[in-house]
Order: C-alpha cells, then sequence, then structure tokens
C-alpha cells in the first residue's frame, strides 16, 4: 500500500520562505559582486585579499569535515 503525502500549508509556507530567502541571497551576492572592481567604481580584490579568502575557505571546509567525521566515529563507537 503506497501512501500519498499531501503538502499541507505549513509545507508551502516553508518552501515559499526559504526560496524567497535564496532569491534574496542571489540579488545580494549578484550587487556586491557587481560593486567591486574597476567597472562598479569599487576597487579589485588585492591578492592579500584572494588569499585570505582561499584561507577561510579551506579552514571552513575542514572544520566541517572534521565535525562530520566526529559524528559518523561517534555514531560507529556507540559514543552518542
Amino acid at each position: 500500500m503506497q501512501s500519498e503525502r499531501k503538502w499541507g500549508g505549513g509545507t508551502i509556507l516553508v518552501l515559499v520562505v526559504l526560496l524567497g530567502l535564496l532569491a534574496l541571497a542571489t540579488y545580494v551576492g549578484i550587487v556586491g559582486w557587481q560593486m567591486g572592481g574597476e567597472g562598479g567604481g569599487g576597487e579589485a580584490m588585492s591578492t592579500t585579499g584572494y588569499i585570505a579568502m582561499a584561507f577561510g575557505i579551506i579552514v571552513t571546509l575542514a572544520l566541517g569535515m572534521g565535525l562530520m567525521g566526529l559524528m559518523y566515529y561517534s555514531s560507529r563507537h556507540d559514543q552518542d
């Protein structure tokens, strides 16, 4: 017997809010990206800025992977 899932008002509301936040984040990202550089009136990012951004991305990914690894480790060794 296959159960049909019906979308309630709460599910639709959550989806609408999340899609709205995604659209807002996309808009802010595009506008913010266009403000920099020579064409937008701002200054281009320096090499130091790119190095700092790469370092932040690497540290954030390492932290996320480390925490996920600890979660799986504790789950497999019954230390939840």
